[in-house]
């Protein structure tokens, strides 16, 4: 769908049913992911190892990392950049680009940490706490990056790899990014939706002079 035509919000109805084997898939996605927040909690990051998450969540080690390459991919990987594409490419056409990026990122903060928000601080503080798990959010921030560069091209007409796509892309990304590091060190005590709109306040008017 081209993202300079308007359609209408898709709702859940809207979307196609899942066949039974992606339903099964994401089934044993939930229950590898639950195993080792499960674990994580219960003994520490260092100390879950791939063959416990496996025994945890019924499943073999090798099913493990048939769905998750890595330890830190269970942590970080979940099932919203689709569904933030879809929410994206079904914003109104003349909609100003930032009013559409803000209306998605709140948009992910609910579906994809307020139904979830004992998960997202965990996650938030193994972000923290665990190097390989930062470097590896990196990682896979910069592929949601280039989705977000295909569909901000598809708004707005440009070159999805042209340098201002790319950095507009990518400092929503990394933004997005410290805002939740930023969350996590301060305890989880602030507002997500309230930090992400200052993160986009920051994004889309500048750094001015801070008034006291």
């Amino acid at each position: 769908m081209n993202l300079m035509t308007a359609a209408p919000s898709s709702t859940p109805a809207d979307r196609p049913r899942l066949s039974l084997r992606e339903r099964k898939k994401i089934k044993t996605r939930e229950a590898i992911r639950t195993a080792t927040y499960a674990l994580v909690k219960e003994q520490g990051y260092d100390a879950t190892t791939i063959d416990q998450i496996a025994e945890r969540a019924e499943v073999s080690p090798s099913t493990v990392f048939r769905y998750f390459p890595t330890k830190e991919d269970i942590v970080l990987t979940d099932e919203y950049d689709p569904i933030l594409l879809e929410e994206l490419r079904a914003r109104p056409a003349d909609e100003p680009v930032p009013d559409t990026m803000r209306y998605v990122m709140k948009e992910g903060i609910r579906q994809g940490i307020q139904e979830q928000l004992e998960m997202a601080q965990m996650r938030t503080h193994l972000m923290v706490q665990v190097p390989a798990v930062r470097s590896r959010m990196m990682e896979s921030m910069s592929v949601t990056g280039r989705m977000l560069c295909t569909a901000i091209g598809e708004r707005t007409g440009r070159d999805p790899d042209s340098l201002e796509v790319r950095v507009y892309a990518m400092s929503l990304i990394g933004g997005l990014m410290e805002t939740s590091l930023y969350w996590a060190e301060q305890g989880h005590k602030d507002d997500l939706q309230s930090l992400v709109d200052r993160t986009l306040d920051v994004l889309e008017h500048g750094l001015g002079r801070e008034t006291r």
